[in-house]
């Protein structure tokens, strides 16, 4: 395989941005070009270039300054870019034949030793697990996949070939909710995790937490939520709840958390002052997580669907390169937002690596604190959002 497609789609992201195209969220793009200030543009990874909607996506991404990478045929991606792709530069693309014969190749064949040794010609010629392979083997930075493919392909395909980051041992999910009013929650596990254990619901909302300060740089807020509220019920379930709780605040005590909590004092300030008046999260958190994936999954629809939420998910967390998964459904538009969240959650690993580097948490706990690092008495007052133009 030719490098130089690749090397050449990692420009610094650098200058004034332009416009934000329709439907793409401002908020994704200014934390994109904030967070990548002075690092190469992420390279990411589209393995499904083929498809006319991932097509166009790559073509937004690259106007917007990142630098996406198709898996595909230059012929069929220029055809599929249609009239304005002349008057272009054009896309960088690699086909899975070439991938396969070079350093993605080996990686697979690595991973396929043993228990897999029979997958390794299949995975060979998939798109998917080459587009995984390419990130494992530095081609590119993260990867998005999934518009014509199964979640659980995608998944899959993402714990054989990346595998979880050193010291995970969870793969869990979140959604970032962007509210009617201009708000963001993160809401944590929907998609993945059936019923998680105390260390496992930590780890998600530990994880969940990282994911939504990543995205929006706010500090998280986390609600443990539950049908109880600060000991107002006793049940076995609610255990799990109050040791998860207990031993995520005992772990990170920089986090603000606090459970268990019913949803409506965790984000409505006259509700937490009568239910959970010594709460410091109780009526403002904007990090929301849920005991199962029941539970989970039926909060973010009817957020979705009642509310008129916008929902960007499912995110996945804990594997060792950022990849996220689309929905067979999604539009450019929604490739290009899932893009640049899958972006943002590389550089802001990438932040934590500059000498001066924190945690998103850390840092964005540090912008609110301030140089003295002393956390502000909280008062049960609604939290501000990041103001956008």
């Amino acid at each position: 395989m030719s490098s130089s497609p690749v090397a050449d789609a990692a420009p610094d992201l650098a200058g004034e941005p332009t416009a934000t195209p329709d439907g793409i969220d401002d908020l994704l793009v200014t934390r994109v070009r904030e967070e990548g200030a002075g690092l190469p543009a992420p390279r990411i990874i589209l393995p499904e270039g083929d498809d006319e909607r991932v097509v166009r996506a790559a073509g937004v991404l690259a106007d917007l300054g990142l630098a996406p990478v198709l898996i595909g045929d230059a012929g069929t991606v220029g055809a599929l870019r249609g009239e304005d792709g002349p008057r272009r530069p054009v896309l960088p693309t690699v086909e899975a034949a070439d991938l396969a014969h070079g350093a993605a190749g080996a990686v697979i064949r690595a991973k396929a030793v043993g228990r897999h040794a029979g997958a390794a010609d299949s995975w060979l010629s998939d798109p998917v697990h080459l587009g995984m392979a390419a990130a494992a083997a530095g081609i590119g930075d993260v990867v998005v996949a999934g518009a014509t493919r199964p979640t659980a392909d995608v998944i899959r395909s993402a714990l054989r070939i990346l595998g979880l980051a050193p010291g995970t041992a969870l793969l869990s999910s979140s959604f970032l909710m962007k509210l009617a009013d201009g708000r963001y929650l993160g809401f944590g596990d929907c998609a993945v995790v059936p019923n998680p254990d105390a260390a496992e619901l930590a780890s998600i909302a530990r994880a969940t937490a990282d994911t939504f300060t990543s995205i929006t740089g706010e500090s998280p807020a986390v609600a443990m939520l539950s049908f109880s509220t600060a000991g107002s019920a006793e049940h076995p379930d609610l255990e799990i709840i109050r040791s998860a709780t207990a031993a995520l605040s005992a772990a990170h005590p920089d986090l603000e958390v606090d459970g268990e909590l019913q949803f409506d004092a965790a984000l409505i300030d006259s509700v937490a002052r009568a239910k959970a008046p010594e709460s410091t999260v109780a009526g403002h958190a904007n990090v929301l997580i849920f005991p199962n994936l029941a539970a989970g999954n039926i909060g973010y629809k009817i957020a979705e669907r009642l509310a008129h939420a916008q929902a960007f998910g499912p995110l996945l967390q804990g594997l060792a390169s950022p990849v996220n998964d689309l929905s067979r459904g999604a539009s450019a538009t929604d490739i290009v937002n899932v893009a640049l969240i899958t972006a943002l959650q590389h550089l802001t690993t990438q932040g934590r690596d500059r000498p001066s580097g924190a945690d998103p948490t850390q840092r964005a706990a540090a912008r609110r604190t301030g140089a003295t690092g002393t956390r502000p008495q909280r008062s049960h007052s609604p939290r501000r959002t990041i103001t956008r133009s």
